[in-house]
């Protein structure tokens, strides 16, 4: 994986719709109460875009064939570990995640996602409310949550009633 001089892990986040709107919610595997969105690392020799679709594949079996990209993040986005998360003990020291993400909308059926991999990401997932996300993560990550649903939610949210958060 990539480290930057900050200290920051590149990576990528992916928020995975359906045709009404709702969003895939994912519970890390072994963890009660760890819910996410699909992330992971980019290796030296992936473009962003490359990172996207083998962590969509690895995480929760989507092809690029299930999919269709209907947002990529304009810019980076940074959360830092806590410092009890960090791993100090690794060099370089990886403070946080540098992400880049995309909103992409299934367009296969349901049941194309797959969490049953040779390293599983998640145990159990559902979908939910576009918003409900960004309140539920872990701590650390609701800031990073809620500005990529905001940068994407003109794409997804159809009712300004439904822009509360």
């Amino acid at each position: 994986m990539v480290i930057d001089n900050r200290g920051y892990r590149l990576g990528v986040g992916i928020i995975i719709s359906n045709q009404d709107g709702k969003l895939f919610w994912g519970r890390r595997y072994g963890r009660k109460g760890a819910w996410q969105f699909p992330q992971g690392g980019v290796f030296p020799y992936e473009t962003v875009e490359e990172t996207m679709f083998r962590e969509l594949r690895e995480e929760v079996g989507l092809l690029p064939s299930d999919v269709e990209i209907l947002g990529v993040g304009r810019k980076w986005l940074y959360y830092q570990l806590p410092l009890n998360m960090r791993r100090h003990f690794q060099l370089p020291l990886c403070i946080g995640q540098k992400q880049r993400w995309f909103l992409l909308r299934l367009v296969s059926e349901d049941n194309k996602i797959c969490l049953d991999q040779p390293s599983p990401e998640f145990d159990m997932w559902h979908w939910v409310d576009y918003w409900y996300p960004a309140h539920h993560v872990i701590f650390f990550k609701r800031q990073i949550y809620m500005c990529a649903l905001k940068e994407f939610s003109h794409l997804i949210v159809k009712s300004p009633n439904s822009h509360r958060y």
